[in-house]
C-alpha cells in the first residue's frame, strides 16, 4: 500500500525527517533481565499441579508491561527494573484456584495478565516488591463453554481475545458487538477488570451492560452470584466490586455475557461539518433524540488531516477525479474551510429496512447543523483508522516522534470548553518544556450518552534535542489530565486507573469512597497476594 501524502504530513506536522532516524534494540539481551527468584518449595508444589510455567527471560519480559508510551520506550532502549519471576498458564477455572492457593501458602504476589494491552501501567511490576512475582497468563483459558440460544447468553472463559470471541460466536450466528480499539489483542477478563467500552456501545452497551454473571477467584475464595438473571436487588451489586478492580482482588475466570444475532445488514457513512462546534451540536441532538447509530464519532480538523494523510493511493484516474470533484464541491461550492471542517464517521447495523430509515433520520439531523453526507468509503476508512493508530505510534518512535492517547467523559455542556482548553494546554506545556516543534494536539468525540460524551485526545511531538523525552511527555500528560479534571471531565472513561492515574483517585471518588475500596481490598486480600498496586 502506498500512502502518497503521509511523508509530507509527517514533515509538515512534526518537522520530522526520514533522514533523522532513531535506533532501537533489535533483540532482547537476556543478561539485562532481572534474574528469576523462585523458591524450590513453590516450584515443587507447582509441578505437582501439572500447570505449565516458564522462567524464561523473554516470557517474563513480555508480561512485564502493557502499551503505555514509557513502557514501549523502555523496551526499545533499556530494561524494566522489575519483571515477573515466573509465568504460569492455567487452562481452566480449577487451575486458577490451585495457583491462588499456592500463592497464599507461599506468600507470593500474583499479577493477572490477559491481552497485555493496558495503557495505565497496570501490568508494571512494583519495583519494591520483594516477594516472588507470578504472572498469571489467562491466554489458554479461551473457550466458549456454552451458548444459550433461548436466553441469548454465552458463558466464556476470561482469557479469550475479543477478535476470537467474535469469530467463534459468528460461527453460531451470534456476536457480542463489543469492539474496543484493542479487540485484536485485549481479553474478556481484561474488559471486565477495567470496565471497558466499545466503539458500538450505543447498541450493545458497555461491558457493565453486557455482563450477566462473573466468576472470580480471590484469596478468600470464589466470588459469584447464585443465579444467572438479568437483574437482582440484593444490596450493592458485587459485580461492581469486580468490574474495574484491575487485578487487585483476584482473577476473573468465567463470564456470562449477553449475545445478539449477527446483524443482517451493516452500512458505513460519514458527514462533513463546517466546524467542530456544529459537529458536536449535531451529536448532542442525535443523543437527545436517542437515535444514535451503532457508532458515531466526530474527529476535529487536525485528526481529519491526519486521516487524510493515511489515505492510500487511488488505483484509477476516474476515482482520483471523483475525489477532486467532491473536495471542490465541499470547499469551493459549499464554502467549507479545509483547515476548520470536521468529520463524523457512522456505522449502522441491524435489519436492512430499519437501517435505511435510521440512516435517513441521522442525516436529516446532520443537515440541520450544516452537515454534508461524505460517503460510505470515508466512513469505513475513519472507523478502521482507530485500529491503525497504535501501530503508527511505534513507527513514529523510529523518527523521533512520541505520541500517546488518553480519554475522559464529560457533560455535554462542557465538551467544547474541555476539548479547546486541553488542546491549548498541551501546546502551551510543550512550548514551556522546550519542545522545539509544534505538537500534534487533537481530539475526537467517540461515544455519546444522554448526559454527556466520551472524548479521546491524541498528542504527539518531535523530541529531537530533548535529553529525557519520556519525562517531558509525562509532565505534559499530567498537565493535560489536570486540565481535564478542572474542566469537569472524569479521570477515565474506559482505560482505567492502574498506577498511572491513581494519584487523582481521592479527588475523583472522595476520601470516603477510596476508603470503601480499601476496605474491600483488605477483606478480600488481607495479605496483598494481588499486589500490583493499581487503583489504591
Amino acid at each position: 500500500m502506498v500512502l502518497p501524502t503521509f511523508k509530507e504530513w509527517m514533515e509538515k506536522t512534526f518537522g520530522a525527517s526520514l533522514d533523522h532516524k532513531t535506533t532501537s534494540r533489535a533483540t532482547l539481551n537476556v543478561n539485562d533481565v532481572p534474574p528469576s527468584i523462585v523458591k524450590e518449595e513453590f516450584l515443587q508444589d507447582l509441578r505437582a499441579t501439572k500447570i505449565s510455567y516458564s522462567q524464561d527471560a523473554e516470557d517474563r519480559v513480555f508480561r512485564a508491561h502493557g502499551h503505555c508510551l514509557h513502557e514501549i520506550f523502555i523496551l526499545r532502549e533499556g530494561m524494566f527494573k522489575r519483571v515477573p519471576d515466573i509465568v504460569v498458564w492455567p487452562v481452566c477455572h480449577e487451575d486458577v484456584v490451585k495457583i491462588v492457593e499456592l500463592a497464599c501458602k507461599h506468600n507470593l504476589c500474583i499479577i493477572p495478565f490477559g491481552g497485555g494491552t493496558s495503557v495505565s501501567s497496570a501490568l508494571e511490576c512494583p519495583e519494591e516488591e520483594k516477594r516472588t512475582i507470578v504472572s498469571l497468563d489467562t491466554s489458554q483459558m479461551n473457550r466458549i463453554l456454552w451458548i444459550d440460544e433461548k436466553n441469548l447468553t454465552a458463558c466464556v472463559e476470561a482469557g479469550i481475545v475479543g477478535q476470537d470471541l467474535e469469530n467463534q460466536l459468528a460461527e453460531s450466528g451470534f456476536c457480542t458487538g463489543h469492539e474496543p480499539d484493542s479487540m485484536e489483542f485485549s481479553s474478556l477478563g481484561g474488559w471486565v477488570a477495567t470496565r471497558a467500552s466499545g466503539m458500538k456501545k450505543t447498541i450493545y452497551g458497555n461491558i457493565e451492560d453486557m455482563v450477566i454473571h462473573i466468576k472470580m477467584v480471590t484469596p478468600r475464595g470464589i466470588v459469584e452470584k447464585n443465579c444467572q438473571v438479568p437483574r437482582m436487588s440484593t444490596g450493592p451489586d458485587i459485580h461492581h466490586f469486580i468490574m474495574g478492580s484491575e487485578g487487585t482482588l483476584g482473577v476473573v475466570t468465567e463470564v456470562t455475557i449477553k449475545i445478539r444475532p449477527v446483524p443482517e445488514y451493516q452500512k458505513y457513512g460519514s458527514v462533513v461539518f463546517p466546524n467542530f462546534e456544529q459537529g458536536v451540536a449535531c451529536l448532542r441532538e442525535v443523543a437527545k433524540q436517542r437515535c444514535a447509530p451503532a457508532s458515531i464519532r466526530l474527529v476535529d480538523n487536525a485528526q481529519f488531516q491526519f486521516g487524510h494523510a493515511l489515505k492510500p493511493q487511488v488505483a484509477s484516474i476516474f476515482t482520483s477525479f471523483l475525489d477532486g470533484l467532491k473536495k471542490f464541491y465541499i470547499t469551493k461550492f459549499k464554502g467549507f474551510d479545509p483547515n476548520i471542517l470536521c468529520v463524523a464517521t457512522l456505522l449502522f447495523e441491524g435489519d436492512r429496512e430499519k437501517v435505511l430509515q435510521h440512516e435517513k433520520q441521522v442525516y436529516d439531523i446532520a443537515t440541520k447543523f450544516g452537515g454534508l453526507a461524505a460517503g460510505e468509503d470515508n466512513g469505513q476508512r475513519g472507523y478502521m483508522l482507530t485500529f491503525v493508530i497504535a501501530y503508527l505510534r511505534d513507527l513514529g518512535l523510529d523518527y523521533y516522534v512520541i505520541g500517546e492517547s488518553f480519554e475522559t467523559s464529560v457533560p455535554w455542556d462542557r465538551v467544547l470548553d474541555l476539548c479547546r482548553n486541553v488542546k491549548e494546554r498541551i501546546v502551551r506545556e510543550c512550548k514551556e518544556k522546550g519542545v522545539q516543534f509544534a505538537p500534534l494536539s487533537t481530539c475526537r468525540v467517540t461515544q455519546t450518552y444522554d448526559a454527556g460524551a466520551c472524548v479521546y485526545f491524541y498528542f504527539a511531538f518531535n523530541y529531537r534535542g530533548i535529553s529525557d523525552p519520556i519525562h517531558v511527555y509525562e509532565q505534559i500528560e499530567r498537565a493535560a489530565r489536570e486540565e481535564i479534571l478542572a474542566n469537569g471531565g472524569s479521570l477515565s472513561h474506559h482505560h482505567g486507573v492502574g498506577k498511572l492515574r491513581k494519584r487523582w483517585m481521592k479527588e475523583s471518588i472522595s476520601d470516603v469512597g477510596l476508603g470503601m475500596l480499601r476496605s474491600v481490598k483488605e477483606y478480600v486480600d488481607p495479605n496483598n497476594i494481588f499486589g500490583n498496586k493499581n487503583l489504591l
